[in-house]
């Protein structure tokens, strides 16, 4: 007999918990019924799942590795019925998009709203990651479309055009230099703050102060755009940042923000999708995307 999901998800509540009597709370079965599913897991499998003692469970080396893939079997349930639940509310399109931050940061909520407004009877389920992941994303059928910064993440996918970003300098209210822009050289002296090391604009910027000669001095590395414009605010250095996602805390927060003139400040995006015919409605997302005004600089 194959293990039901309820079981499964009583593996998985007791592992995180590391207790059986809370798991079977959380699920409102009594302990004994757990404890009676519980053991009988153990017996399908035939190995001992946990070890039992006065303080709880703890997972053995078997139990470990069943977690792992009953919480992509619980994924994949889940999202099953977020996706099924559509055809009950009329909505008979579901699709999974995939956006790096930049593009969630400045334009693409409203672009996609946009869409919405035009196709009410699609629903869009939104992820956001880096760039690199998106396309992963992609690739593993995780997604039906991803919007990327444009790299060599994106070999082998159908790709589009998009829109296009610039990266700035944000400065505390008054520290900011004279100009209406400046090169990352002329920050390279500065106590910088910046995205974390698996972002794409931190890999391009590493890339370009090392061909240029020149090394970060990097105050903080954060994992927000917020948090990088929080820090400024306090004095901890200067950011790096999109232009628009910078500007949009401007205000708020007191900051400068100072677009870059190095040319390879402006960045592409691109939108991919798997390698398998469009559905009609993955078709009239693609449309819409690449007809949007591109001239947002």
């Amino acid at each position: 007999m194959l293990p039901d999901l309820d079981s499964l998800l009583l593996f998985s509540r007791a592992a995180e918990t590391g207790s059986l009597t809370k798991a079977a709370e959380t699920l409102h079965i009594a302990a004994p019924a757990a404890s009676r599913r519980l053991a009988l897991l153990e017996h399908q499998f035939r190995v001992q799942l946990f070890d039992r003692h006065p303080r709880g469970l703890t997972l053995t080396s078997a139990g470990a590795c069943l977690l792992e893939h009953v919480r992509g079997i619980l994924d994949a349930v889940y999202r099953s019925q977020i996706e099924l639940s559509n055809y009950a509310t009329g909505q008979a399109a579901v699709l999974r998009v995939c956006a790096n931050t930049s593009a969630m940061a400045q334009f693409l909520p409203q672009d996609l709203a946009d869409f919405q407004d035009l196709h009410p009877d699609i629903r869009l389920v939104l992820d956001e990651q880096w760039s690199e992941a998106c396309a992963h994303t992609v690739r593993a059928a995780r997604a039906d479309l991803a919007i990327v910064l444009e790299g060599p993440w994106t070999k082998g996918l159908p790709t589009w055009p998009y829109r296009s970003d610039r990266i700035a300098a944000v400065f505390r209210r008054g520290k900011a230099p004279k100009g209406d822009c400046l090169a990352l050289v002329d920050l390279m002296g500065q106590n910088l703050v910046a995205l974390e090391d698996r972002s794409s604009m931190m890999r391009l910027l590493a890339e370009k102060a090392a061909q240029a000669g020149q090394t970060f001095t990097l105050g903080a590395k954060v994992k927000s755009f917020e948090a990088v414009c929080r820090l400024v605010q306090v004095g901890s250095g200067v950011g790096l940042l999109p232009l628009r996602a910078a500007q949009a805390f401007e205000v708020a927060m007191g900051l400068e923000v100072v677009p870059l003139s190095d040319t390879w400040a402006v960045r592409q995006m691109s939108i991919c999708a798997g390698n398998s015919q469009p559905s009609p409605a993955l078709q009239a997302l693609i449309d819409h995307l690449t007809k949007v005004d591109h001239t947002n600089l």
